[in-house]
Protein backbone atom coordinates (compact mmCIF):
# COMPACT_ATOMS: atom_id res chain seq x y z
CA UNK A 1 0.00 0.00 0.00
CA UNK A 2 1.07 3.30 -1.10
CA UNK A 3 0.45 6.33 1.55
CA UNK A 4 1.45 9.74 0.92
CA UNK A 5 0.52 12.74 2.86
CA UNK A 6 0.76 16.50 1.37
CA UNK A 7 4.63 17.51 1.36
CA UNK A 8 5.77 14.12 2.13
CA UNK A 9 7.55 11.27 0.68
CA UNK A 10 5.80 8.36 -0.10
CA UNK A 11 5.83 5.14 2.33
CA UNK A 12 4.98 1.69 0.93
CA UNK A 13 5.51 -1.94 2.31
CA UNK A 14 5.39 -5.40 1.02
CA UNK A 15 7.48 -7.83 -0.32
CA UNK A 16 10.52 -7.31 -2.87
CA UNK A 17 11.77 -10.10 -5.25
CA UNK A 18 14.59 -10.56 -7.48
CA UNK A 19 14.62 -10.16 -11.28
CA UNK A 20 15.60 -13.63 -12.83
CA UNK A 21 18.79 -13.85 -14.62
CA UNK A 22 17.02 -14.44 -18.24
CA UNK A 23 15.71 -10.54 -18.21
CA UNK A 24 19.93 -9.42 -17.88
CA UNK A 25 20.45 -7.63 -21.07
CA UNK A 26 16.88 -7.00 -22.45
CA UNK A 27 15.21 -3.62 -22.29
CA UNK A 28 13.36 -2.46 -19.89
CA UNK A 29 9.74 -0.61 -19.99
CA UNK A 30 11.71 2.78 -19.89
CA UNK A 31 13.77 1.79 -22.48
CA UNK A 32 17.23 0.95 -20.60
CA UNK A 33 19.04 -1.89 -20.93
CA UNK A 34 18.64 -3.94 -18.13
CA UNK A 35 21.53 -5.15 -15.86
CA UNK A 36 21.63 -7.28 -13.22
CA UNK A 37 24.62 -5.46 -11.32
CA UNK A 38 23.24 -2.00 -11.43
CA UNK A 39 20.83 -1.21 -8.86
CA UNK A 40 17.47 -0.97 -10.16
CA UNK A 41 13.77 -1.33 -9.43
CA UNK A 42 10.44 -2.43 -11.20
CA UNK A 43 7.29 -0.27 -9.26
CA UNK A 44 4.17 -0.62 -10.68
CA UNK A 45 3.33 3.07 -10.55
CA UNK A 46 6.52 5.54 -9.98
CA UNK A 47 7.84 7.29 -12.76
CA UNK A 48 10.72 6.07 -14.50
CA UNK A 49 14.19 7.57 -12.82
CA UNK A 50 12.83 8.15 -9.41
CA UNK A 51 15.25 7.10 -6.70
CA UNK A 52 14.19 5.12 -3.50
CA UNK A 53 15.32 3.91 -0.43
CA UNK A 54 14.80 0.52 -0.01
CA UNK A 55 14.91 -1.11 3.77
CA UNK A 56 14.68 -4.61 4.38
CA UNK A 57 12.81 -5.07 7.30
CA UNK A 58 14.54 -8.31 8.56
CA UNK A 59 17.84 -7.22 8.96
CA UNK A 60 17.01 -3.20 8.84
CA UNK A 61 19.46 -3.07 5.54
CA UNK A 62 18.98 -0.76 2.93
CA UNK A 63 20.17 -0.01 -0.77
CA UNK A 64 19.10 3.43 -3.42
CA UNK A 65 17.81 2.27 -6.38
CA UNK A 66 16.52 3.88 -9.52
CA UNK A 67 13.27 2.35 -11.34
CA UNK A 68 13.80 2.00 -14.87
CA UNK A 69 10.82 -1.07 -15.78
CA UNK A 70 7.40 -1.94 -14.33
CA UNK A 71 6.33 -4.47 -12.11
CA UNK A 72 6.18 -7.18 -10.60
CA UNK A 73 3.78 -8.90 -12.28
CA UNK A 74 1.69 -11.93 -11.53
CA UNK A 75 1.40 -10.96 -7.39
CA UNK A 76 -0.08 -8.04 -6.23
CA UNK A 77 1.54 -8.86 -2.50
CA UNK A 78 5.20 -7.72 -4.32
CA UNK A 79 5.77 -4.33 -4.54
CA UNK A 80 9.26 -4.07 -6.45
CA UNK A 81 11.48 -6.48 -8.66
CA UNK A 82 15.25 -5.83 -7.17
CA UNK A 83 18.65 -6.24 -9.51
CA UNK A 84 20.75 -8.56 -8.08
CA UNK A 85 23.23 -5.62 -7.11
CA UNK A 86 20.16 -4.26 -5.02
CA UNK A 87 19.09 -7.27 -3.27
CA UNK A 88 22.99 -8.27 -2.50
CA UNK A 89 23.14 -5.21 -0.67
CA UNK A 90 20.32 -6.00 1.21
CA UNK A 91 21.47 -9.81 1.71
CA UNK A 92 17.98 -10.74 0.16
CA UNK A 93 17.72 -14.27 -1.20
CA UNK A 94 14.15 -15.10 -2.77
CA UNK A 95 11.98 -12.71 -1.44
CA UNK A 96 11.52 -10.06 1.82
CA UNK A 97 9.19 -7.86 3.28
CA UNK A 98 10.76 -3.76 2.81
CA UNK A 99 10.23 -0.86 3.04
CA UNK A 100 10.09 1.68 0.36
CA UNK A 101 10.45 5.81 0.44
CA UNK A 102 11.00 7.76 -2.38
CA UNK A 103 14.20 9.94 -2.36
CA UNK A 104 13.74 11.88 -5.45
CA UNK A 105 10.48 11.48 -7.57
CA UNK A 106 11.10 12.59 -11.78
Amino acid sequence: MLCMAAGADAAERGTASVYADRFDGRRTASGAVFRQAKATAAHRRLPFGSVLKVTNLRNGKSVLVTVNDRGPHGSKSRVLDLSKAAAQQLALAGTTEVQVEVVRSR
